[in-house]
């Protein structure tokens, strides 16, 4: 007797592939497919949030050049303009009747072989627009627990930190499953130099008597467009916000601490190593700093409505 095959999570949805759409299980590549073997591939990552006006995409524009920055860095030709690939996001959470969502763009080597040489090789682009809630689920709430990482943070020595490249992640994924294989939410790596550097894919903020703190580009972070809006959301705020090393033990002996992502949005950390931080949950501040970022990216902050491209 057959088996019947059970679609995927995914299926039903449609997804943008090399310049039209087509249905999620049709989007196939080769088993060899040079990016899978390699991890040479390349993504962003973008949010739509249902808003007061309808579902909005979140600072769509900077996503898409830091795509196209990726690719630059990569040596990439993507083969479309910025105006192209912003249409495409729209249309894909358009077509797929998409409110809140998480978006991703993804460029890689879809030719099929065994050499790890990519020169001349066919690029391919993909967008899928599928719905998450909360990526930490109650831990947006609650606050989660981290652990800091054996692993230290690659560096630009190492492969180009400000390129979203796949292969960067397996550093990422590494200090996750550590993280998890002990018990915490998530990890926290260090820089080469012993610095805070971020999350296995989330930029760090801690406060102290009121300043906000967030590791500088010497790090060796990725530039998070989350994190540069909560920069700016904070500064709107009245709150003094320093960029510079940042000492393990600082994270310690924190008021506040918190993540910040596009999937983690701006999540607080109450346990790091055990330790509790703060009061042992989310700080005011955070608490603050997380409400105006969901009144801005569901278009109830008119300061900042510039960062919405409404589709």
């Amino acid at each position: 007797m057959a088996v019947k095959k059970k679609p995927g999570g995914n299926s039903g949805l449609k997804v943008w592939l090399d310049g039209r759409f087509i249905d999620y299980d049709e989007a196939k590549v080769p088993i060899l497919t040079h990016s899978l073997q390699y991890g040479s591939g390349m993504f962003e990552g973008i949010r739509a949030n249902s808003a007061k006006n309808g579902t909005a995409v979140f600072r769509l524009d900077e996503h898409v050049r830091r795509f196209l920055s990726t690719a630059k860095i990569l040596s990439i030709d993507i083969g479309y303009s910025e105006k192209e690939l912003c249409r495409a996001v729209v249309e894909c959470v358009r077509i797929n009747k998409l409110q809140s969502c998480y978006i991703r763009p993804f460029a890689f080597y879809s030719d099929d072989g065994v050499g790890v040489s990519a020169y001349g090789k066919k690029i391919s682009v993909f967008i899928a627009a599928v719905p998450l809630g909360a990526y930490f689920g109650a831990g947006r709430e609650k606050g989660i627990r981290c652990k800091i990482s054996s692993w230290r943070r690659i560096n630009s020595e190492i492969q180009p930190v400000e390129a979203k490249s796949s292969g960067n992640y397996v550093n990422s994924i590494l200090a996750n499953f550590e993280a998890k294989h002990s018990g915490f939410d998530e990890a926290i790596l260090l820089a080469g130099e012993g610095y805070v550097s971020e999350g296995s894919s989330e930029n760090i903020f801690i406060v102290k008597d009121n300043r906000l703190v967030t590791p500088d580009d010497g790090a060796d972070i990725l530039l998070g467009i989350t994190r540069d809006s909560i920069i700016k959301i904070a500064k709107s705020a009245g709150l003094e916000v320093v960029e510079r090393g940042v000492h393990k033990e600082e994270l310690y002996s924190a008021d506040e601490v918190f993540f910040t992502g596009t999937a983690a949005e701006i999540t607080p950390i109450v346990n790091i190593d055990g330790i509790k931080i703060g009061t042992g949950k989310p700080g005011p501040i955070t608490k603050m700093l997380a409400q105006k970022y969901t009144e801005i990216v569901t278009g109830e902050n008119s300061e900042f409505e510039g960062w919405l491209t409404y589709v």
